[in-house]
């Protein structure tokens, strides 16, 4: 369906990578420049997550093959509308876990897809409940699974998914970075 196109997925994420690689597309990695990302506090939180993966898009460090499709994403996780991103150490990341205990709270991805020609974003949103967490879950799963490098400080697929996650509503995919089914759907349409 996608034979006359070649795709870049713009993401260190290795999350990221096996996911995509379930849909059967051929595709190389190539992260784009590790920068920090900004916008405007007014901006609002549903918002957010797109417009950082266009930027991510928009920024790419080189120019595009004329078969080329590249994309781009960026996972947040939202408490009251308050941004949880990558936890700056164990400390925060038992803040960010505490937080969510007990709570439900909204996992959006936002993704852009881009041609020479053309660029289309859109995102997905699922909402995830939490148990209420112990001091001692929250601290074993910082020091047994170490997760800074993941939104809201915890990974849907590891430990922390299995005891402490009661519900979801939306895309499990999501939650891990990449809404395949949405992404699928959306590259259907802006490729035909």
């Amino acid at each position: 369906m996608f034979e006359n196109y070649t795709f870049t997925l713009a993401s260190a994420s290795p999350r990221r990578r096996e996911l995509l690689k379930g849909l059967d597309i051929a595709f190389s990695v190539e992260p784009g420049k590790d920068e920090r990302e900004a916008y405007s506090a007014s901006m609002p939180h549903t918002e957010i997550p797109a417009f950082l993966a266009r930027h991510k898009s928009e920024t790419f460090h080189r120019e595009l093959r004329p078969d080329e499709v590249l994309i781009t994403a960026d996972t947040l996780v939202f408490l009251d509308e308050k941004v949880l991103g990558k936890p700056r150490d164990a400390e925060d990341a038992a803040a960010m876990l505490r937080a969510l205990s007990g709570r439900t709270h909204a996992v959006i991805t936002g993704m852009a897809l881009r041609t020479c020609g053309k660029t289309h974003t859109f995102s997905d949103t699922t909402e995830v409940d939490f148990k209420t967490l112990s001091e001692h879950e929250i601290r074993y799963y910082i020091e047994q699974y170490r997760p800074f490098d993941k939104a809201g400080a915890y990974g849907i697929q590891e430990w922390i998914g299995y005891v402490g996650i009661t519900a979801i509503r939306g895309s499990y995919f999501n939650v891990m970075g990449l809404p395949v089914q949405k992404l699928y759907t959306e590259l259907c349409d802006f490729l035909c």
